[in-house]
Formats: structure tokens, C-alpha cells, sequence
């Protein structure tokens, strides 16, 4: 069947069960076609406890959905992939992060909103790639910290507040790890009035480069705000679609990993969500995301910390 009419009876189903769709910007085009809403963790964490919708879908990986059902406990969450995982939440399990607090019982936890719902029922306030700098500088200096999971991001908000005080916990996303500094310069070097702008998941010294540090939507809003007309993207491919149609007169060039045989730049668990599945989820209503009620409240103060901090 072609995109066209998997589109449009998605779109019917949609109105059949009153149904939202939720995408991020890193899954395929044609599934960020058929989103209601499409944005970064942080917009799409507020958003599902904005909505009123009783089902909503989850384009995206299943920490995102996870944190839908955390803030919107009444409703039904759907995930059609829910195996579609994230290299970045399975670097930080629930059990190892218990011991780190035992170690250092007066930290206070922040952890990036790309964890597990067990991580996050440990946490004292959540925080994306758009908020870490404000959720960190709201707590009072003296207050030490431990930070996880992402290493590249927890060290870039260290160097920015220059806190000391800050135990970063060592994972990261295979993606924003893989990029090549040498062909990243190399494309520069082809295109010297591109704009490097760079997701702050990313190694220390390819961030050196960047004319512009900063979140998905960070980098969109960037972009269209500057004069440049070429961008040499940072971070997960499936941004630049999204660019492309905000943008249409300006030119968007993904940076390449090391390995430029592998495709990684691009996030395999995102791109496993497709119109079929969405089409097979949306008319079983299944997969539905279930939390353990106790471990749900737990998570649910560390989220809502995040999106009260003004």
C-alpha cells in the first residue's frame, strides 16, 4: 500500500479511537507526517500531560512513552514498538544507580529524561538536552549532584555552571558518540560559511567546533533565526527533515560517523516505528504501556520537578 493511503487511513483511525500521535523529530519522515505533534523529549513530556486525549501513540522509543503514562496515568499509551529501546537509557540501570546513591547519600539525583521508569522513580528532577543548564543552575551550588546518564552532556553543563560538585555518570548515546571530527572539519573545509551546530550528546571535542551548542529544537530555532543558509547537522539524521521543511531555502548537511558504511548517524530504535506498525497499533489499541503503579508516582515528581522549573 502507498504512503499515501497508509497515511490517510491513519489519519481515520486517528478519528475512530481518539487517538493523538506523538513523534519525534529522529523518526522516519513519513511518520513525523502523520504525528499531531512533533517535537523533542522536552515539548513531548509536556505535551502528553497537556493532552486531552484518551489514547495516545507514541512515535518514538519507550522511554518516551514510558513518560507519557508517568504523567498521564488515565489514559492509554500506545507503543508500536516497544522493543525500540535506547542505547543511551540501557548505559543506566535502576539497581546500579541505587548503589551510587547509597555511595553518596547527600547528592541530590538529576537524570537526563532518557532513562527507564525505574531510573527516573530514583531521581530527584529530570532534565533534557533543552533544560540541563537551567535545571542544574536552579539548584543551590553547594548542593552536590549526581548526573546521569549522559556523560558528553553531564560534563558540557559541569564546564558551564563550573561546579565541582558533580558525580557524572559514564554512559552515552551510540549515535552522538560516532561522529568523525576529521570529516566533520573536512565538510567545513567544502562548505566554509556552513555553520557547525551540534548536539550537546557529543564528544567533547567535536562540541570545540560548534558555532551553536544546543537540543533538537535548540538547533531548529538556531537555524532559522541565523543568516547562514548552510548547517552542517550534528546529531541524529532524522532532524533534517524537519529543517528541510522549515527551511526550504537553506541547505542542511548531516555530519558522518567514523564508519561511514554503518549508518550511524541515524538511531536504529527510532527508525523501527513505522506506518504498518502504527496502523497495527493503533487498530488492536496494543501494545499498551502498563506501570507498576508505585514505581509510576515515584518517577512522576522527578517530571514534574523538570517542567515547573521557570
Amino acid at each position: 500500500m502507498p504512503n499515501k493511503e497508509l497515511i490517510q487511513h491513519i489519519e481515520q483511525l486517528k478519528k475512530d479511537k481518539g487517538a493523538v500521535i506523538l513523534a519525534h523529530y529522529y523518526t522516519r519522515p513519513e511518520v513525523q507526517a502523520v504525528a499531531d505533534y512533533l517535537g523533542d523529549s522536552l515539548a513531548l513530556s509536556v505535551k502528553a500531560k497537556e493532552i486531552d486525549a484518551p489514547i495516545i501513540l507514541f512515535a518514538g522509543v519507550n522511554f518516551m512513552a514510558e513518560t507519557a503514562k508517568v504523567l498521564s496515568p488515565e489514559k492509554r499509551v500506545l507503543i508500536p514498538v516497544p522493543e525500540a529501546g535506547c542505547s543511551l537509557a540501557e548505559s543506566c540501570n535502576a539497581t546500579d544507580l541505587a548503589a551510587l546513591k547509597a555511595k553518596h547519600p547527600n547528592h541530590i539525583v538529576v537524570s537526563y529524561v532518557n532513562t527507564s521508569v525505574e531510573v527516573k522513580a530514583l531521581t530527584d528532577i529530570c532534565c533534557t538536552s533543552s533544560n540541563a543548564l537551567q535545571v542544574i543552575e536552579s539548584i543551590p551550588r553547594e548542593q552536590p549532584i549526581i548526573f546521569a546518564p549522559d556523560r558528553n552532556l553531564g560534563s558540557y553543563i559541569q564546564k558551564l555552571t563550573n561546579r565541582d560538585n558533580m558525580v557524572i555518570w559514564d554512559g552515552a548515546c551510540t549515535v552522538h558518540e560516532e561522529f568523525s571530527l576529521e570529516k566533520i572539519l573536512q565538510l567545513k573545509e567544502e562548505n566554509p560559511d556552513a555553520k557547525i551546530v551540534v548536539h550537546p550528546e557529543c564528544k567533547a571535542y567535536i562540541a570545540a567546533v560548534a558555532d551553536y551548542i544546543g537540543s533538537t529544537a535548540g538547533i531548529l530555532t538556531y537555524c532559522g533565526k541565523s543568516e547562514a543558509t548552510t548547517f552542517i547537522v550534528v546529531t541524529e539524521a532524522g532532524i533534517l527533515s524537519e529543517m528541510q521543511k522549515q527551511f526550504p531555502n537553506k541547505k542542511f548537511i548531516p555530519a558522518p560517523p567514523i564508519d561511514s558504511t554503518c549508518g550511524c548517524n541515524e538511531c536504529r530504535y527510532m527508525k523501527m516505528v513505522t506506518l504498518e506498525n502504527i496502523i497495527a497499533c493503533l487498530e488492536s489499541e496494543s501494545p499498551e504501556v502498563i506501570l507498576d503503579e508505585a514505581t509510576r508516582k515515584a518517577a512522576e515528581q522527578s517530571i514534574i520537578n523538570m517542567v515547573t522549573i521557570q
